[in-house]
């Protein structure tokens, strides 16, 4: 599932194609819906993903319990069956809960941990530096940065991830900082393996060394990403620019027109009748009919201009 570094191409410890996975929830969103997260797990690795990450942003995880991000887990890693890598979301804004929501997940069966920035008490880089470290030394798991400024309001700025780099456990970020200067300046400088969380630099990292994506798109198509990167991996820079550019559309009204990704996402998937669609959870609202419209027209244009 992971790229050999003798074959030239960059090493990538969680696979290539990973999906930032929404979390399905029963009507009304009271419940985590356990089977509708395996059949969509299964028909995402079916369909290209060599990773998932689960109880990320896309995932809701602000609003799902401890003890739902574990069965989350569970469930999930049992669908796959070893076919793909299972990384989970731990990130709260206190270090000590998601340390144990790390040795949690561990527990759980996950195979890697996403730890985002503390957020909205926007720590200094000194603090930011020392809770990724409690994190990493919390479990035996590798850990992924999450570095979403837009989002925490703090960014884990390219000198604390150089200096975290070190730790045997830091293996990887997630990068929405929408710095290429400053991602290229780590890559540089470190052996972390960099994987886009903006599903438009898909193949513009991979071009640059990266090790793949965590895309929140890759819940309604991810054939779609998967073609991208194996086309760029066999040498196909034509095919794969084509096949980033085709993905545009879809991008842009999921990702880029007023509505969360989960929101967007959950709309499409029950507008096509795929699992996963279905309620998200206060304080998220559903997408409307109209913006469901907007996201289905685009979804036909993907399929016209990929063909």
């Amino acid at each position: 599932m992971s790229d050999d570094t003798a074959s030239g191409r960059p090493a990538s410890p969680f696979g290539r194609v990973l999906c930032a996975m929404v979390t399905p929830f029963t009507e009304g969103g009271g419940a985590v819906d356990l089977d509708a997260a395996q059949r969509l797990a299964d028909r995402l690795v079916s369909e290209g993903c060599e990773g998932l990450v689960l109880s990320g942003t896309t995932g809701e995880s602000p609003t799902t319990s401890d003890a739902e991000k574990t069965s989350l887990v569970r469930a999930v890693r049992e669908a796959v069956a070893g076919r793909a890598h299972v990384l989970t979301g731990i990130g709260t804004a206190d270090t000590r809960h998601s340390a144990e929501l790390a040795r949690a997940a561990e527990r759980a069966g996950a195979d890697g941990l996403l730890a985002v920035t503390p957020y909205y008490s926007r720590p200094p880089q000194a603090a930011v530096e020392a809770h990724f470290r409690a994190l990493a030394d919390a479990s035996g798991l590798p850990v992924m940065l999450y570095d979403i400024p837009g989002r925490t309001g703090t960014r884990i700025e390219p000198a604390t991830m150089i200096a975290l780099a070190a730790h045997p456990r830091v293996v990887a970020v997630k990068d929405c900082a929408y710095d290429l200067l400053g991602t290229q300046k780590v890559m540089a400088a470190t052996d972390l393996a960099y994987y886009t969380g903006c599903d438009e630099y898909v193949l513009a990292l991979r071009a640059l060394g990266g090790a793949g994506c965590v895309s929140t798109v890759a819940n309604v198509v991810p054939a779609a990403f998967r073609a991208i990167v194996d086309a760029f991996d066999a040498g196909d820079t034509a095919g794969a620019a084509r096949l980033q550019r085709a993905t545009t559309t879809l991008t842009d009204a999921m990702m880029n027109a007023g509505l969360p990704g989960a929101v967007t996402a959950k709309a499409l998937l029950g507008a096509l009748d795929l699992p996963g669609g279905g309620p998200v959870r206060a304080p998220l609202l559903p997408a409307g009919r109209e913006a469901t419209d907007g996201l289905l027209a685009a979804y036909r244009t993907l399929l016209v201009t990929a063909s």
